[in-house]
């Protein structure tokens, strides 16, 4: 039977979340091909090797967005529609999109640092150096753990909800272009003297591409909480926007309020503190069980997430 583009689309979607839920990314596979995210990485490398002057760098950072994003939409834009129309399409379509999903690998990198903490802290502050930009060198215990819970609210919505939101809107193409920009800001959207400039283009369309995401996953954290969902709520309408970024700190706020905890606070960046207002107003002591706490919320607000795509099916 030929399914309609719609539902060719959402059964896609559901089978590259589960994929990913179930596989993440297999070594035996990655091993031996390419994954696509490197592949963009080894892209923008290349443009920035070849584009990045101290003068006029803004504009040259302009450049290399363009440089990445027209070809990589064209082609997705190509492939997109052929695949829906053929019979069993959706699932060479869904396997297209597993890759760009970061669940598992988010719930595993997050599991890692629970299983290192009760080794010590230089253990811990490996394994949280998996997710975070800042220098671990300088966390202490709980400093680690909120870094680690953090960094689960921030990643569920840039890694699994902004990927289904922008696939389920424009198709392939949202999905490629949209990891195509999280991963331009990933390498060169800092506020250090080489990228201030330089990368202004990049984070500003990260910023923007991730403003819908940001808060569908914090609505969704919050809704997992159940009861703990007012105290969610609140506090995102209270502490979200004290963060610097315009978006993470909608996901946090939500595993704040919902926990009872404290969140963000001062920090250091590239060796220099940073006066970062808390956000939620409980604990802030944080430990294992804690990191093991906002796992098991974010593993409901996914399956809020896989529900909510099988819910639109009979309406595609």
């Amino acid at each position: 039977m030929l399914l309609g583009d719609g539902q060719s689309l959402l059964l896609a979607l559901l089978l590259g979340l589960l994929l990913d839920a179930r596989f993440g990314d297999p070594p035996a596979l990655w091993t031996r091909l390419p994954h696509p995210v490197v592949l963009l990485g080894r892209a923008i490398a290349r443009l920035e090797e070849r584009l990045w002057r101290e003068g006029d760098a803004r504009l040259r950072g302009f450049l290399l967005v363009l440089l990445l994003l027209l070809p990589t939409g064209l082609f997705a834009l190509l492939l997109d529609p052929g695949l829906r129309r053929l019979p069993g399409g959706w699932i060479f379509l869904g396997l297209l999109f597993f890759p760009w999903f970061a669940w598992r690998g988010l719930n595993d990198h997050v599991r890692a640092v629970v299983d290192a903490l009760p080794r010590g802290t230089a253990a811990a502050r490996a394994a949280v150096r998996h997710l975070v930009g800042r220098d671990p060198e300088r966390l202490d215990r709980p400093a680690i753990a909120r870094a680690a819970v953090e960094s689960l609210a921030e990643n569920f919505a840039d890694g699994v909800v902004a990927p289904w939101f922008w696939t389920l809107l424009l198709g392939l193409p949202g999905l490629v272009l949209y990891k195509a920009v999280n991963t331009l800001d990933s390498m060169i959207g800092y506020r250090n003297a080489r990228y201030r400039s330089f990368g202004t283009v990049a984070a500003r369309l990260d910023d923007v591409a991730n403003w819908i995401p940001a808060r569908i996953a914090a609505g969704l954290l919050a809704l997992a909480a159940g009861r703990a969902a007012v105290a969610a709520f609140r506090c995102m309408r209270r502490d979200a926007r004290r963060h610097r970024s315009p978006n993470a700190g909608w996901p946090e706020a939500a595993v704040a309020g919902a926990l009872g905890f404290r969140l963000s606070g001062p920090r250091a960046y590239g060796g220099e503190p940073v006066a970062e207002p808390w956000i939620g107003d409980g604990e802030a002591d944080l430990g294992p069980a804690a990191i093991e706490a906002a796992l098991a919320l974010a593993r409901r607000a996914f399956l809020l997430l896989v529900g909510i795509t099988i819910a639109f099916l009979p309406f595609a």
